[in-house]
């Protein structure tokens, strides 16, 4: 890291010369005139790493943010490594969302794959990422890129690197390109032409609507009246469209949130996730009576996610968002009850339930590290979630998480319910009684200062907690080591003694720190057995007592 005021000029001065964008230029030299080193020592602190998830960054001039130079030097690295495994001829497929600089971070990734000698093919206009990821397989390419910063805040923006199989990438494939994008020496030794690249049509588009409709059964009801809000993100076309060719009824769009808009001026972040984001969808299903809508959906902003609301009376909002592991349940039964066959998989931060569904249903169970890059890898994937409100519901199709086959998939199972008088309420009261019912929660520390996060993890190796909420920990792994079946990873997971006498089964807890996003999290499950309808109240409350405890025990051990 640059310190020395003079070299921390003389680097932005350098790194100006080459800048491509007039905007950042612009930022940069008026950086500099102010001779500001704070905020260029922060930019040149280093450079934006390339990992597993690609890029991913806040946006602005700089080598430790998101920019066109940052973007080429990626490019040129990808295009580098695709040439070293032989692919130096092949295609590369560029998808891009709807956020600033996104459309300009795709043309020039088209740049310079048609520089390097590989062909180039880019999206029409704005779509969903798995588009992008149906795309890849599609039409054959070695290799597609998805610009996209998914949920993040609207100042950031993201680079998403696939291969050939249509999935994410992971090691060693990431470390590779990483170097490769090292060795760019001047982005005046990158090749960038002003033509070459091909913009697909409708076409691959029509495919991929076409490819929508293999994840729902013939004949199935399609009476469900929905609720949608896209999020001010690319989801709305797409969804539509294939509700369309479905024959659901036509969703009742959040008005406030149809539009792309890459400010997201409706919410504090773009995530169904976080508190508001959903209060525009509720208010717009209240506006249409008890009566008028069924469910709720919600796309993140590149719709590879999908958030579900059920009705909950009596409550503030009228509504009641699901988890994403009741989302991945409620799916999972779902497939089971349609005889479906292959592996089902989950992520070793999403609830176990569905281990239990599996084995109910004699069906292959793997769970893998956080991220569907791997979870699209496992052998023989029929269904795939994680708790994050990714489902992956046509593995072949879509090796990736895919909001619009999700929403499908559910909206589906609502009617089928509807049908015979029942909710997804009612079937998750099922689960419950059949397998015990699986509490999960979630404590999530957004921090400035990343230390924070490493401190935590510092603190909970040297003294883990040997109880939590008075459960004893009856085995702790530290995941940096790996396991049998999992590669090393940054995490830590606690199995807790289950306590007959406070009628809890078992409990589990996973921390780790996001790939994604300043953040520590942690994922903490309770289990409960059911005895009859009847006892489901006390047992969640049994169940919202204990992950309530187990969060301020386990606070208290990270110290955050």
């Amino acid at each position: 890291m640059a310190t020395d005021p003079a070299e921390l000029i003389h680097r932005a001065q350098a790194w100006l010369a080459e800048d491509p964008d007039p905007e950042t230029r612009d930022e940069l030299s008026k950086l500099i005139e102010a001779e500001d080193t704070d905020e260029l020592a922060a930019r040149f602190a280093g450079t934006l790493q390339f990992g597993t998830a690609g890029l991913r960054g806040e946006l602005g001039a700089g080598p430790m943010r998101m920019n066109r130079s940052v973007v080429i030097r990626a490019a040129a690295g990808l295009a580098a490594y695709l040439k070293a495994q032989g692919d130096g001829s092949g295609l590369v497929v560029i998808g891009y969302d709807a956020r600033h600089k996104s459309a300009d971070f795709a043309r020039d990734t088209a740049a310079v794959m048609v520089g390097a000698g590989l062909r180039a093919a880019v999206l029409p206009r704005p779509l969903p990422t798995p588009v992008l990821a149906f795309a890849i397989r599609h039409l054959g390419a070695v290799a597609g890129v998805e610009v996209t910063a998914s949920h993040n805040p609207p100042r950031d923006n993201g680079y998403k690197v696939y291969l050939g199989d249509g999935s994410q990438i992971v090691p060693p494939a990431d470390g590779e390109i990483a170097a490769e994008i090292a060795a760019v020496r001047s982005l005046a030794d990158v090749p960038r032409p002003e033509t070459g690249w091909e913009t697909l049509d409708e076409t691959v588009l029509d495919a991929y609507l076409a490819r929508t409709d293999a994840v729902l059964t013939p004949g199935s009801p399609r009476d469900t009246k929905v609720v949608y809000t896209p999020m001010h993100g690319v989801g709305r076309d797409t969804l539509v469209a294939a509700f369309a060719r479905a024959g659901f009824p036509a969703p009742t769009v959040v008005a406030e949130q149809a539009e792309p808009d890459p400010d997201f001026p409706t919410v504090a972040f773009p995530n169904p996730e976080e508190p508001g984001a959903m209060d525009l969808a509720f208010a717009t299903a209240r506006d249409r009576g008890a009566s008028g809508v069924d469910i709720v959906i919600a796309n993140d902003p590149d719709a590879d996610r999908c958030a579900v609301a059920v009705p909950a009376p009596g409550t503030p909002d009228g509504w009641r968002m699901l988890r994403g592991d009741e989302v991945g349940a409620l799916l999972a039964a779902h497939l089971v009850s349609k005889r479906a066959s292959g592996t089902f998989a989950t992520t070793i931060v999403s609830s176990q339930l569905m281990s239990r569904i599996a084995a109910g249903a004699s069906l292959p169970y793997e769970e893998t590290l956080t991220g569907f890059k791997w979870l699209a890898r496992v052998e023989g994937l029929r269904y795939a979630f994680e708790e994050a409100l990714g489902y992956c519901v046509d593995p072949e199709g879509v090796r990736d998480k895919d909001g619009i086959t999700a929403a499908l998939l559910i909206t589906e199972l609502a009617a089928e319910l509807k049908q015979s008088g029942r909710t997804l309420t009612d079937l998750l009261d099922d689960l419950a009684l059949e397998f015990g019912l699986h509490a999960t929660d979630q404590l999530s520390v957004r921090v400035e200062d990343l230390s924070l996060i490493a401190d935590a993890m510092h603190r909970l190796r040297a003294q883990p907690p040997t109880a939590l909420a008075g459960l004893s920990v009856t085995r702790a792994d530290d995941l940096n080591r790996g396991t049998e079946t999992l590669p090393p990873t940054d995490g830590l997971r606690y199995y807790l003694s289950g306590s007959p006498e406070a009628g809890i089964e078992a409990a589990r807890v996973v921390v780790r720190p996001s790939g994604t996003e300043p953040k520590l999290k942690c994922y903490l499950e309770v289990v409960v057995p059911v005895a009859s309808a009847e006892a489901l109240p006390e047992a969640r409350t049994k169940a919202d007592t204990t992950l309530a405890s187990i969060k301020a025990d386990l606070s208290e051990a990270a110290g955050i």
